[in-house]
């Protein structure tokens, strides 16, 4: 598939510097604890180098959000309930004078309890939608769904989400 090892290298290489980013932040959202998305995404990345040359790969973004989403699910069935605590843990300081630092904590922390309300089927679709800003066919292509059911379950959670907070 690649000319050379550079080849491979290079495509490498330009990924992860596109998305490593965003990988880390999905999982971070997902989990919301901080080592755990360090680690679920260094292994996306080192799983994608592994497939690099032995597998054809349209498109580069999708293939490694879903190697990542699995990684999520797989951990999620290792350990069911994660604590929202750990958000608070994750790095932002709340008796520190940053007054963004504090709202940041604050709105991540409401985001999470919100969102637990949900169940995975629509939590993680918002989740890719409007924290990873990701487009409608790049979910329906990491999940598998297609783009009419991907944007059934968005507009379904967020109905629940309207629903529980007005209740």
């Amino acid at each position: 598939m690649f000319g050379t090892d550079t080849d491979k290298e290079k495509e490498f290489l330009k990924a992860y510097e596109d998305l490593a980013d965003s990988v880390f932040r999905h999982c971070y959202f997902r989990l919301s604890d901080r080592e755990k998305a360090k680690d679920l995404a260094q292994e996306t990345f080192k799983r994608f180098w592994e497939c690099l040359g032995k597998e054809k790969i349209e498109n580069t973004k999708a293939f490694v959000f879903r190697i990542a989403n699995n990684l999520i699910i797989d951990s999620y069935r290792k350990k069911k309930e994660e604590s929202l605590d750990a958000l608070a843990e994750g790095g932002f300081d709340v008796r520190s004078d940053d007054h963004e630092a504090i709202l940041n904590s604050v709105m991540g922390r409401e985001l999470m309890s919100m969102l637990d309300q949900l169940s995975d089927t629509y939590r993680d679709l918002i989740v890719m939608r409007y924290i990873d800003d990701l487009p409608i066919y790049e979910i329906a292509s990491i999940t598998g769904l297609s783009e009419n059911a991907v944007s059934v379950r968005i507009h379904r959670g967020l109905a629940l989400l309207r629903k529980h907070n007005t209740n």
